[in-house]
């Protein structure tokens, strides 16, 4: 049996098939992890949900910020905003079964060292406490109440993660690390803007895996550390190190869709086409 871990797919479903193929994945031998954001900008949001549902058991979704959004529209009363392209999930026949799935989706999944988020984990958090807060965030997502999430979640403050936090305030600044995280001010603080490359940083601004002491990390001081694979970043693109696997390598945006193997790190490659890279 194999794990693959696919980037951001963002409706593009022939490009999803084309990876899995290349990756050799065969549905009931093989596992597949998404890094999250399914839907939207890309052409067929309905396929690909569809799709990975399918899959049953054998599929994974972390949640990502456009999937949250689309539920915040579907489920929450939220106005959609005019870029959006996922209304065909929310007047499919079957939207309700869809949407209610995808609710039930986790923010973080652990696979051994390796530790599935969409963007990113607060520097302070070690692993454990990454999942902990976690948790807390599906627990508000599952529960009757659940609207209570939308309503919360949109915003960007606080832009520092606190242990004393509460309410609506903890909930939204834990799912802006999990799912908006890109780079952080030179105070620790979330920023929202910056959206470019990594090389094009500047001090004090650092990428949020940059941060030190991260308490997280594999390759730091804390013991039972792990190495993140996201998405969320396009501009950062395919990044590996002892600490981080970046999958998003901007198929939406006309470029390549990207699975890792974990077994043996073997990367896989398609680009919008659906041609092999």
């Amino acid at each position: 049996m194999a794990t693959i871990v696919v980037g951001d797919v963002h409706g593009c479903l022939r490009e999803l098939k084309q990876v899995l193929a290349r990756a050799d994945f065969e549905p009931g031998r093989d596992r597949v992890v998404f890094v999250g954001d399914l839907v939207n900008g890309g052409p067929d949001s309905l396929g690909v949900m569809r799709f990975v549902r399918g899959l049953g058991d054998g599929a994974e979704v972390v949640l990502g910020n456009h999937d949250l959004h689309m539920l915040a529209v579907g489920l929450g009363g939220h106005k959609p905003r005019d870029k959006d392209t996922f209304e065909d999930v929310l007047s499919a026949p079957d939207a309700d079964e869809l949407l209610e799935w995808l609710r039930h989706r986790p923010m973080i999944v652990r696979r051994g060292e390796n530790l599935v988020v969409h963007a990113g984990l607060w520097p302070s958090w070690t692993a454990s406490q990454a999942e902990a807060v976690a948790r807390e965030v599906e627990g508000a997502l599952r529960a009757d109440d659940y609207r209570r999430v939308f309503e919360a979640m949109y915003g960007n403050e606080p832009r520092q993660w606190h242990e004393d936090l509460e309410g609506e305030a903890r909930l939204r600044v834990a799912i802006n690390i999990m799912t908006r995280m890109r780079v952080l001010e030179g105070d620790g603080s979330l920023e929202f803007d910056y959206k470019s490359t990594y090389e094009a940083i500047e001090a004090p601004r650092h990428a949020w895996f940059d941060a030190e002491p991260a308490r997280w990390a594999i390759d730091g001081a804390q013991p039972g550390g792990v190495r993140v694979i996201c998405g969320h970043w396009s501009a950062l693109g395919y990044m590996k190190t002892p600490r981080l696997l970046a999958l998003d390598t901007g198929c939406v945006w006309g470029r390549a869709l990207s699975a890792v193997r974990l077994e043996d790190g073997h990367l896989f490659q398609v680009n919008r086409g659906g041609l092999d890279l």
